[in-house]
């Protein structure tokens, strides 16, 4: 194992140089369990812990390390290092924090391209393949849609469930596979590159842990059994985990997301829905909604059939979490915004008195 099968290259080496970390060891983050970090180098595995002075000054939970982060490092123990500098992040997968007003969950960070997992059982949904396309779209990484399960249903089934995602997402790689049939296992290995780093995104009970372990040639992950009355498979992965294939590409296993929450991030949405974006440029006004206005290029194409009904309808409702997101972010500078002036005005009197 070496640096460089890990993804180590020359843009992270420069940087390391220029930034005079030359003293420090290098190692990529593989595995988080609550703040302790699992560091990966040439020479093994180390548990790792963030310096004090990074720990004080993180100003939100993405400036603590994340799955996939380089990071600049010192040993103090014979299996333990300290983590003194997260290396500039390539790319980032985010999405909002479920439960908390405003927050954003690092997904994996330097990935180079997503495996976007679909069961063809009762999960299929076109409009959750969308959400998962803005988040990966917003860090303009390229999406892999993998059409699992395949062993589930025949030839004619499959073909009209690619027919059916082709339609609402042109344009994207869409690979049918199957862990037990062993469909497209194959063309997927060729598709992943040494050196690369992909990320495993889909919701509980996909099959990713089952794709994983066809990809690494053996039973290393658990897997759940398939439940009789949903033709789910168990949610089993609980925690994200860099692992590295024999033929020298990277994954990253994520648990199964319950839901994918969007940000503040219009690239995202432009670049998934772009053919929305194209025609709004024809509205009447600028400020268009595509609701209800006259005038207005996307409801036309709504209603002549250009645009598929239901695309249309996910578009507005991402759009407006993505709206509420940014009003919640807004008002939470606001809040502390009035609270460091109220802290300041006390210590100011104070001072006086």
């Amino acid at each position: 194992m070496t640096l460089e099968t890990l993804g180590y290259n020359l843009e992270i080496e420069r940087y390391r140089k220029e930034n005079n970390l030359d003293s420090f060891g290098v190692g990529r983050v593989i595995a988080e369990h609550r703040e302790r970090y699992i560091v990966k180098i040439s020479e093994g595995e180390y548990e790792g812990e963030v310096i004090g002075n990074l720990r004080f000054t993180a100003s939100s939970r993405s400036d603590f390390p994340a799955v996939g982060d380089w990071v600049a490092i010192s040993e103090y123990d014979d299996d333990k290092v300290l983590i003194h500098k997260i290396f500039p992040r390539k790319t980032v997968i985010e999405r909002k924090s479920v439960g908390k007003q405003g927050e954003k969950q690092i997904i994996a960070t330097n990935i180079d391209a997503a495996l976007i997992v679909q069961s063809v059982n009762r999960d299929f949904n076109v409009n959750r393949i969308e959400r998962y396309l803005s988040i990966v779209n917003t860090s303009d990484i390229k999406p892999i849609i993998l059409l699992n399960k395949t062993d589930l249903i025949n030839n004619d089934k499959i073909t009209a469930l690619v027919e059916i995602i082709k339609k609402r997402i042109p344009d994207v790689t869409i690979l049918p596979v199957s862990n037990k049939s062993g469909q497209g296992i194959e063309e997927l290995k060729a598709i992943i590159e040494s050196g690369k780093t992909y990320c495993l995104l889909g919701s509980s009970g996909v099959g990713k842990s089952s794709l994983l372990n066809s990809l690494l040639g053996k039973p290393l992950i658990k897997t759940g059994e398939i439940s009789d009355s949903s033709d789910r498979g168990k949610h089993v992965t609980t925690h994200r985990e860099l692992r590295v294939l024999d033929h020298g590409g990277i994954i990253i296993d994520n648990p199964g997301m319950r839901e994918v929450g969007i940000t503040d991030s219009s690239e995202g949405l432009e670049s998934t829905f772009e053919r929305i974006l194209d025609l709004s440029k024809q509205c009447r006004f600028k400020d268009c909604t595509h609701t209800i206005e006259s005038g207005c290029a996307v409801i036309a194409a709504v209603e002549s059939g250009e645009i598929d009904n239901a695309s249309y309808e996910n578009y507005l409702k991402m759009q407006r979490e993505k709206d509420h997101y940014e009003s919640t972010i807004a008002e939470k500078r606001q809040k502390d915004k009035s609270f460091g002036k109220m802290v300041k005005n006390v210590m100011k009197h104070k001072n006086k008195y």
